[in-house]
């Protein structure tokens, strides 16, 4: 690799890849990002290469702002980690109320789709036959 491509390495044990990852693709407009593991996998490198020309104080601002992006991914992930029970638990409940008639779901016998009380499952001709029917006796 060149000398315009700079090195972080990252312990795998304290940025779990997922949070590696988004702050890597946070990054791509400004620069090309490889990654890269040691034999172990304990350790991630990502070597970064301005895509404009960086001096050694623009590449210190770019790690620091890089570091605290990184930061921020993993903070996000652990939260939604956390809270993926209750967000669940959430869209389930969200998804269920939307439901406009629920005795749709409910069978006596015959179940709702057969019922069919919304008449979608009529074909369209029968459905607007009528309509076209009635529409040519009041044009006569």
């Amino acid at each position: 690799m060149g000398s315009d491509i700079r090195k972080i390495t990252l312990d795998s044990k304290i940025y779990n890849i997922e949070a590696i990852l988004n702050a890597c693709y946070n990054f791509i407009e400004r620069a090309y990002i490889f990654l890269d593991t040691d034999h172990q996998g304990n350790r991630i490198k990502v070597h970064i290469k301005g895509k404009n020309d960086l001096s050694e104080k623009q590449f210190a601002a770019l790690k620091g702002e890089f570091m605290n992006e990184l930061l921020n991914c993993a903070l996000r992930y652990t939260i939604s980690k956390n809270n993926k029970k209750i967000r669940e638990y959430i869209i389930g409940r969200a998804l269920y109320s939307s439901i406009s008639s629920p005795d749709l779901f409910i069978s006596d016998g015959e179940s709702g789709y057969q019922k069919d009380p919304l008449g979608i499952a009529a074909p369209w001709r029968k459905k607007h036959s009528k309509k076209r029917k009635n529409a040519a006796r009041t044009k006569v």
